[in-house]
């Protein structure tokens, strides 16, 4: 059995867009999968993630199984019905088919709804049988404890700035309005045991490791298990957290002592009536510039991500954004507009107000406005984050952030030139690009 394993990307986040290999860490969902395949089917497994490389039209596989976002849906169904039509079978999966499974399945012979690690070994061996369903559900007794290790050598590393992802936590309680992950998934915690992580951080040869999990703090007596256990690793680590760490002085000793790098923290805003609207209320604006400082102090950098657009906000947040950013002295600012993924509750309150303004989910990348703001236009929302990443991303803007250098210097400035380049190509993505999938045959065209 042949097996082919995508990972479609949006115009701007695809291999030949903005988004680099200085930004780009290797993604955990493929390589997964390809360690869930049973071994007693023998296959042959292919792994063709856009983000590092082309997917080829004249792929050769039994059944082609493609992971599935909001922004990249309407470029992944392109696919499936190219491949669909050349007689192989298509499967979805990931947030988008879980959100709207219906939608999903008008393009694919079967649709995955939740997490995979329990149903795509089955789906596969009743492919093999003939036996294949429309849907398949995640369980109810569902676990991350005793997940295969991905199957990282299916991967080109030279393609991404590091192959060593490993997850440890998986799921957020946090009521933000915006964010699809309890919207498909659910709120539950699934935690790994710590000495299924350590043994496989132990098995990598690397100096340093990245998890990608959305909150890594979400179980802060685990937190403190899983980074105690690491201590004697002596590796460099990165991760996700929220902004709740600064309060914490054990978690930021424990993240010191266990070599911790690098924390991405989602502040959303510099006005705390904005955090009140997306239900955010963990963060504290005024208390930003303490927590910058406190993690300095351990050596952590920080990538603080914004989200423009709440219904708090005016014109004016933009160059106030910068500003704070510049006298947080955050390393690394990432800018977003607020987006109503569906089914989240900020989608049915838009819905509701009759101001969803895009239906096209080629557009819902976060930096693309798809509704109406409240205090500015749509077109005003998104002249202003362009401003915001191309006055952020200047070399003057850069040097006043990081200086004094002390912070892992090389680090810093390999990401900062990263994000200077999308920066620099941001106004190169308007709608027109970001829709387009002309490179992928259409089907009817093909039966003409």
């Amino acid at each position: 059995m042949k097996i082919a394993l995508l990972a479609p990307a949006g115009a701007m986040h695809r291999y030949s867009g903005s988004f680099k290999k200085s930004l780009h860490y290797a993604p955990l969902t493929l390589t997964t999968l390809a360690a869930l395949v049973p071994q007693s089917l023998h296959a042959e497994i292919a792994i063709y993630d856009e983000t590092a490389g082309y997917i080829p039209l004249d792929l050769k596989a039994d059944i082609v199984c493609i992971t599935c976002i909001t922004g990249t849906s309407q470029r992944v169904y392109r696919y499936a019905d190219y491949y669909r039509s050349k007689g192989m079978t298509v499967v979805l999966g990931g947030v988008h088919p879980t959100l709207m499974p219906d939608e999903a399945g008008q393009h694919a012979d079967s649709v995955v709804i939740g997490f995979a690690e329990q149903t795509f070994p089955q789906l596969l061996m009743d492919f093999k049988n003939g036996e294949l369903k429309s849907r398949y559900m995640q369980n109810r007794d569902y676990t991350i404890a005793g997940k295969p290790i991905p199957r990282r050598e299916l991967l080109d590393k030279s393609k991404y700035i590091t192959l060593n992802s490993v997850e440890a936590v998986r799921g957020c309680s946090l009521p933000c309005t915006f964010c699809a992950y309890p919207a498909a998934f659910g709120k539950a915690i699934y935690k790994r045991p710590v000495n299924e992580v350590v043994a496989e951080i132990e098995m990598l040869n690397s100096k340093e490791i990245l998890f990608p999990d959305v909150n890594l703090i979400a179980d802060r007596a685990y937190a403190i298990e899983l980074f105690t256990a690491m201590i004697p690793l002596k590796k460099m680590w990165f991760g996700l957290v929220t902004s709740s760490v600064g309060i914490d002085d054990e978690l930021i000793n424990l993240f010191r002592r266990s070599r911790c790098k690098g924390l991405l923290i989602g502040f959303e805003s510099i006005s705390q009536s904005s955090q009140k609207f997306i239900h955010k209320g963990i963060n504290h604006v005024l208390e930003y510039s303490e927590l910058m400082k406190r993690l300095h102090d351990a050596g952590i950098l920080v990538q603080g991500c914004f989200a423009f657009g709440s219904d708090e906000e005016d014109k004016s947040v933009f160059e106030a954004t910068v500003e704070m950013v510049i006298k947080a002295k955050i390393d690394l600012p990432r800018y977003s507009i607020l987006t109503p993924f569906p089914r989240t509750q900020l989608y049915q309150q838009l819905e509701e107000q009759n101001r969803i303004i895009e239906r096209d989910w080629s557009l819902y990348d976060v930096e693309h406005c798809v509704f109406q703001p409240a205090q500015m236009t749509p077109l005003e929302l998104e002249k202003g984050i362009e401003w915001a990443w191309r006055e952020t991303y200047t070399y003057k803007s850069i040097f006043k952030r990081l200086a004094p250098f002390h912070i892992s210097p090389f680090i810093a400035s390999i990401v900062n030139i990263g994000y200077k380049n999308y920066a620099d190509k941001f106004t190169n993505f308007r709608k027109e690009v970001m829709i387009d999938n002309s490179d992928i045959p259409e089907v009817g065209r093909l039966k003409e």
